[in-house]
């Protein structure tokens, strides 16, 4: 669970209890605004987990390992970027990751107005809880509860089955489960989307006002592509390569050409 500039620490704690209660361990918080926040008396069973919590300066630093980024909000102000889900039909984008050994994260907002559009440029997926229409938006700690009961509730109970299932479905094929492979983890695409915004104006593909639409624009493709790690190490490669082509003094000419 990672919050992203929460400002209440009775909010925070509330999170924290919420994640103990189901049985969630690991929290992450990022440019949190109190600077006590730790010390929340609402981590009700939870202080250890509140304590333990990783303190990240921005989102991308939280997100360094995770392969599913899950954002969270309401489409009532905002145009979504990115695949919506209902949070019932969650689960099973959640039991796929788990599957083939990613690691998930479930991004929340502060709470005068959640995710920016810059935050959810990292995610995946945005998750929308259904709420009444009179009433869409949620207290912080009582969204990460109802998202967490949801996922504890739904897709973990039907991981353990998982396995045994798609071995059984593989029939005279295999008798034994074979995950997908591994997914490629925020901080490689990261440095992707990063790369390719340079090659972009090595070339003088835009004007300076254009980088930070760009920008924007390259995270969000990156993560629509569903690269895997060996692609995204090629297409690493290819873009370095086309770089220092640019980069390289006017005239100069390579033996291998």
């Amino acid at each position: 669970m990672i919050l992203v500039r929460p400002r209440n620490p009775l909010n925070m704690g509330a999170a924290a209890r919420a994640m103990a209660n189901f049985g969630f361990q690991h929290l992450a918080v990022v440019a949190p605004y109190a600077p006590h926040w730790r010390e929340a008396r609402s981590a009700v069973g939870a202080p250890e987990l509140l304590r333990d919590a990783k303190e990240a300066a921005s989102l991308p630093e939280a997100l360094v390992d995770c392969t599913l980024v899950v954002g969270t909000g309401t489409l009532t102000y905002r145009k979504a970027e990115q695949q919506v889900v209902q949070l019932p039909a969650l689960a099973p984008l959640v039991e796929r990751e788990l599957a083939r050994g990613g690691r998930i994260a479930m991004v929340f907002g502060p709470e005068n107005h959640g995710l920016s559009r810059d935050d959810l440029s990292y995610c995946h997926v945005l998750v929308e809880i259904p709420t009444d229409v009179h009433q869409p938006s949620m207290n912080l700690g009582q969204a990460v509860a109802v998202c967490l009961y949801e996922l504890s509730s739904r897709a973990f109970s039907a991981l353990d089955e998982l396995p045994v299932a798609q071995a059984a479905a593989e029939g005279s094929k295999s008798s034994t489960f074979r995950p997908p492979g591994p997914a490629v983890p925020s901080g490689a695409l990261e440095l992707l989307s990063g790369l390719i915004e340079e090659t972009m104006s090595a070339a003088g593909y835009s004007p300076r006002s254009m980088q930070a639409a760009n920008r924007h624009d390259l995270r969000l493709l990156v993560r629509r592509l569903g690269l895997n790690p060996a692609d995204t190490r090629r297409v690493l490669g290819l873009f370095r390569r086309i770089l220092w082509r640019l980069k390289r003094p006017s005239g100069r000419r390579d033996e291998s050409e």
